[in-house]
């Protein structure tokens, strides 16, 4: 085998990342999961210690001429690829000097942690000085990011989540939904008003629930040997693809909101558990996008996990958990798991109304790191905003307003327009699933999900980050993001 030092090198700090970037993963699950209160500020510290030690890792001067020398290694397309992406995130990484890493992980620890509380209190006064100075962090982050790139700032900070990714793009994708969307929220608001609809009746044993949810991940597919359910104050999927780290949240009085949300961050943690083993610590082995990594979540939550064939196999598992009850009628869960009600919280939202909670997201975040828009400015137009796009009076409450999410509490600005994207390109994976597997549907209904997960993963999960998103999107549907296809989907289930 011809000798690539240089290369070697470089993959070998690589695993030396991935390996101190498993720690700071768990210890992240865990300040969310576990941590007691009083020990936020000592884990912040700890947390920013590590992402400085991180981040001196990937700028070493030295990386700069191992870079340039594998340049002309005699590298294979894999490798080549993989040399690709660790010179995109050396660049990334080389903008931002390490006190601005470690303010931002202070100011986030801070945050999020005392949202958790101001949340439940509708305290959007406490929350300002906090956010203020996280926003004015990200502006700094944004600036620096775009001054390399030559792009805008709300560009730079899309980049980090989605590579390549315009406002330009975003803009006309949005544009279109704005277009259509309030009139199909309209046409299926009307028709669903003629249905009945059983509300199951609680509460909900939140130990039956847990069962539930945890039988649902192994229908799934989910290791339970490489990753684990826990509750958190907002579900999320993290670790790393040896230890998936999952959490929900439960309510006693409502049980489809804990597993779904379960649902989705199981589509999340079968993409991260079936990354290339072989590549494991390098670049090339980590998720394309979040975009991408939305589409995994969506296409187990929206596009299986609301198909009526999947509805019919969990409804008995749905009254062995809870009791039989009318409510449980396959017919009835399908209507409950689609019924449309434009609502304040973005994540209990139905699949129609949800693009309207991201646009609206979008529209604020991207003047906010502009700076067009201050921190103060955000209640006015969160109401105004909620009011246009679905009709909610959302005035004074902040709690179910702009306090709702925790992405800003953490500085996760330009991660928004992921989650739209997502759902557009698990619809257009499906459609060409259905073109590739004619009777893709019929096998769903008879409990036979292994189609799927094998279409995933020889087209989304294998492989990985070899490609640019538009290039896996061709390989795998024979075509770019196409918006089409989520429309259809759409119509297809609500109005068909």
């Amino acid at each position: 085998m011809t000798a690539t030092p240089a290369y070697d090198a470089l993959a070998a700090t690589w695993t030396r990342l991935h390996r101190l970037g498993h720690l700071q993963s768990i210890a992240s699950w865990d300040q969310s999961a576990n941590m007691p209160p009083k020990g936020n500020e000592a884990r912040a510290q700890a947390m920013a210690e590590m992402a400085a030690l991180l981040h001196g890792l990937v700028t070493d001067p030295a990386l700069a001429a191992r870079l340039q020398a594998a340049e002309t290694e005699p590298l294979d397309e894999a490798r080549r690829a993989n040399l690709g992406e660790m010179r995109r995130q050396w660049r990334a990484a080389n903008v931002l000097p390490t006190e601005l890493v470690e303010r931002q992980q202070m100011a986030t620890a801070r945050c999020e942690h005392a949202w958790r509380t101001q949340r439940p209190a509708n305290d959007w006064a406490g929350l300002v000085p906090n956010l203020k100075e996280v926003v004015a962090l990200a502006r700094e982050e944004a600036s620096r990011l775009a001054d390399d790139l030559g792009v805008s700032r709300y560009e730079a900070l899309m980049d980090r989540y989605e590579p390549g990714l315009t406002t330009a793009q975003v803009d006309r994708v949005f544009g279109e939904l704005r277009q259509w969307l309030p009139g199909l929220i309209r046409q299926v608001v009307e028709r669903q008003s003629r249905e009945t609809v059983l509300v199951p009746e609680g509460p909900f044993a939140r130990d039956a629930q847990r069962r539930l949810c945890e039988e649902t991940m192994r229908l799934l597919g989910f290791d339970f040997d490489a990753g684990r359910l826990d509750v958190s104050t907002h579900p999320f999927c993290g670790g790393v693809p040896e230890d998936v780290r999952l959490t929900t949240r439960f309510r006693d009085d409502e049980f489809l909101g804990s597993l779904m949300g379960t649902i989705h961050e199981t589509g999340h943690a079968r993409y991260e558990q079936n990354l290339p083993r072989e590549w494991l610590g390098q670049p090339l082995a980590q998720a394309r996008s979040m975009a991408i990594h939305e589409s995994q979540s969506l296409s187990f939550e929206m596009q299986l996990g609301c198909h009526p064939g999947f509805v019919a196999g969990l409804a008995p598992r749905i009254a062995a958990a809870f009791g039989e009850q009318p409510a449980f009628a396959p017919a009835n869960l399908q209507k409950l798991l689609t019924r449309v009600k434009p609502g304040f919280i973005r994540v209990d939202a139905d699949e129609v109304t949800y693009p309207a909670h991201v646009i609206l997201r979008y529209e604020i975040e991207r003047p906010l790191v502009e700076g067009e828009i201050e921190v103060e400015d955000i209640p006015a137009l969160w109401d105004a905003k909620m009011a246009e796009l679905l009709g909610v009076d959302t005035r004074g409450n902040f709690k179910d307003g702009p306090m709702q999410d925790v992405h800003w509490p953490l500085g996760l600005i330009g991660y928004f327009p992921c989650y739209s994207l997502g759902a557009m390109y698990a619809a257009q994976w499906f459609a060409a699933m259905r073109r590739a597997m004619p009777h893709l549907d019929e096998r769903i209904a008879a409990g036979e999900l292994a189609p799927v997960f094998g279409w995933l993963r020889e087209n989304i999960w294998l492989p990985a980050s070899r490609w640019s998103t538009d290039e896996l999107t061709r390989r795998a549907s024979g075509e770019t993001l196409n918006p089409a296809h989520f429309r259809a989907h759409l119509e297809a289930r609500y109005l068909g």
